[in-house]
């Protein structure tokens, strides 16, 4: 990243790695300002919002799980990995601030966290667009028939190996370093440029581009089949999947785009001081704007998803009846003051007309 970030570590301190692209020392007083004042608060923001949803949804899914099936399952993990790569955040709020006080054996865990959990996620978006695909394309298949939660946790298991394969080549390279400012941070410790070039392909290819074209095809197919099917049942759960990829893709797909774009620098374009600086400042805002995304698959789940926000009411009852029966007598007191002043209206009218 640039000047005192370490932000996700995977890619290195562009501007403190200058002279491996034939760069002088750059200081971008932007980047620097938005890296110490802004990314600590946003990332806390985040941090915080998205904690509090991902535990509820873990709480709910786990409390009936005797209810579960395969999207249950799946959501279940997906919330659980967006919580890993929260847990990084904090340590990169510190470190987008002051350096990187937390040692090599951290550094190498919470890059860890952030990789597992963006590849996770990922990866638990396409298992549940495959699923839904299987069982509305194909409703006779042998895995149409042999959708049960333990099928579930055995796929999700799956999921897991396969993420922490994915993330092996960024906690590997990665190390605290100390620079010639007496500056520590938590970074690649790759100069190879065929390293780098792996790691931005590899975050391409696995987050963006082979997970777009899995969904695409499943939904190409999947929606002209509901358009036949008379299932509302089915709708529902197709629009709430839908819901979680597409904002996932509208989320992290500026920050895909950026790193391609430094991959290109790699590659020996795009290497004048213009884009260097601009790449660098670029690179903070996406990223900042690809976290957040951890904060909305929660909120997605209550607006979109019927079954959990019922889950939810269930739970706040059982769990706190008082406040819910203030709640629930307010509401009802506020509807009867509507009620009323809408009478005094309707018989004001009547009487002056």
């Amino acid at each position: 990243m640039t000047g005192n970030s370490t932000a996700p570590v995977s890619y290195d301190d562009y501007d403190n790695n200058a002279d491996s692209n034939n760069f002088a020392p750059i200081n971008n007083g932007n980047t620097k300002v938005f890296s110490e004042v802004f990314l600590p608060t946003l990332y806390s923001i985040v941090f915080i919002i998205g904690f509090i949803g991902n535990s509820l949804v873990v709480w709910v899914l786990i409390r009936y799980r005797h209810k579960s099936n395969m999207t249950d399952v799946c959501l279940l993990n997906l919330a659980i990995a967006d919580l890993l790569f929260l847990a990084s955040l904090p340590f990169w709020a510190h470190s987008a601030r002051a350096d990187w006080i937390f040692g090599k054996f951290m550094c190498h865990t919470v890059t860890g966290l952030y990789t597992l959990g963006l590849y996770s996620s990922i990866f638990f978006m396409v298992l549940m667009t495959v699923d839904r695909y299987v069982i509305i394309v194909h409703p006779h298949s042998i895995f149409s028939k042999n959708r049960s939660a333990n099928m579930g946790l055995v796929l999700a298991l799956c999921m897991w190996i396969l993420s922490l394969f994915a993330s092996l080549p960024n906690i590997i390279i990665v190390h605290e370093s100390k620079e010639m400012n007496n500056s520590t941070y938590c970074r690649s410790n790759s100069s190879s440029d065929a390293m780098k070039s792996f790691i931005y392909f590899e975050v391409n290819v696995l987050s963006l581009i082979l997970p777009l074209i899995i969904m695409g095809y499943c939904y190409a197919r999947i929606i002209p089949t509901l358009i036949s099917i008379k299932s509302q049942k089915r709708h529902k759960i197709i629009r709430l999947i839908l819901a979680v990829v597409a904002v996932y893709f509208l989320f992290w797909t500026p920050y895909n785009i950026t790193i391609f774009l430094f991959f290109m620098q790699t590659q020996g374009y795009m290497q004048s001081h213009e884009w260097h600086n601009s790449l660098s400042l670029t690179m903070q805002w996406v990223e900042t704007i690809a976290y957040s995304h951890c904060c909305l698959n929660p909120i997605i789940y209550g607006f979109v998803g019927e079954k959990f926000r019922r889950e939810v009411i269930k739970v706040v009852k059982e769990q706190f009846p008082m406040c819910f029966r203030q709640f629930s007598s307010f509401s009802q007191q506020l509807s009867e003051r509507k009620a009323s002043t809408f009478s005094k209206s309707t018989e004001f009218s009547s009487t002056h007309l």
